[in-house]
């Protein structure tokens, strides 16, 4: 678990932001770059207005924002829900691993749009193959992260359990499943991070809604402005829910970090 941060850790997060913010400011008002390119606080706030107020080819901002926040969240839940037993069960029984294991070495690598193409071919271009895809890209690190933390598990602990007569289900539920928690958690913060990257290639085929494809779409008119915002929406989105998963850690596992 991440410590929290001291009073001078914040004032540095803090000073980092408003420098980057001044930099912005400054060398787009003086016209150090060129604004097709870099364009300014001003600007960026006015079409996040705009947005707000209008819409962006006919879906508020909120829409696109939702829109993408289904898919990735249906996307996450069902990889969090096969992912975790899955490699849990693999991490636990050797057999298991040699079935799944191959498998998910062969497409972890591979680049995201690489396996797209054939995910729109077998389920078309509506949202299914876009929540396939984030689904692969969420399910690997989580079930890397599980098979991981069972297999470091001391053997002293079970072996413990087994002498005061436990079963192997109440090894599983007592003794496995909580040790492993802290990297299971690990893993999903990972897993959500590389379905977020991916989440804009998810959006790029056959899609007319969704930050990602606000961006995308922006791009092709050099609406800089608004991929600027479409950006900062996605970070700020981002961190939120990596702040939402830490949260739920400290509540799940608080004796994460204590000794």
């Amino acid at each position: 678990m991440i410590k929290k941060k001291t009073t001078c850790e914040k004032m540095l997060t803090i000073g980092t932001i408003l420098i980057i913010l001044v930099l912005w400011f400054v060398s787009t008002a003086l016209g150090w770059v060129d604004f097709k390119l870099v364009p300014s606080p001003q600007s960026v706030w006015a079409a996040f207005i705009d947005i707000m107020k209008n819409g962006y080819k006919n879906y508020t901002l909120l829409q696109h924002l939702g829109a993408s926040m289904e898919r990735l969240g249906i996307a996450f839940f069902w990889a969090v829900v096969t992912a975790i037993p899955l490699g849990l069960a693999s991490g636990y029984n050797s057999k298991i691993r040699a079935v799944f294991e191959p498998i998910i070495d062969f497409y972890r690598p591979l680049p995201p749009l690489a396996y797209y193409t054939l995910l729109v071919l077998w389920l078309g271009i509506e949202n299914g193959s876009k929540i396939a895809l984030l689904f692969l890209a969420s399910f690997a690190p989580i079930y890397i992260s599980c098979v991981s933390a069972v297999m470091k598990i001391k053997e002293d602990y079970i072996n413990s359990a087994y002498t005061i007569g436990a079963s192997k289900m109440q090894i599983f539920f007592h003794v496995i499943f909580p040790a492993c928690l802290p990297d299971i958690f690990i893993g999903l913060r990972t897993a959500l991070g590389v379905a977020y990257t991916t989440l804009v290639s998810a959006e790029m085929v056959a899609a007319n809604s969704g930050i990602g494809w606000m961006v995308l779409d922006a791009s092709r008119y050099l609406r800089s402005d608004i991929i600027f915002l479409g950006i900062i929406i996605m970070g700020i989105t981002g961190i939120l829910l990596d702040r939402g998963i830490l949260f739920i850690e400290h509540k799940v596992v608080p004796w994460e970090g204590k000794e």
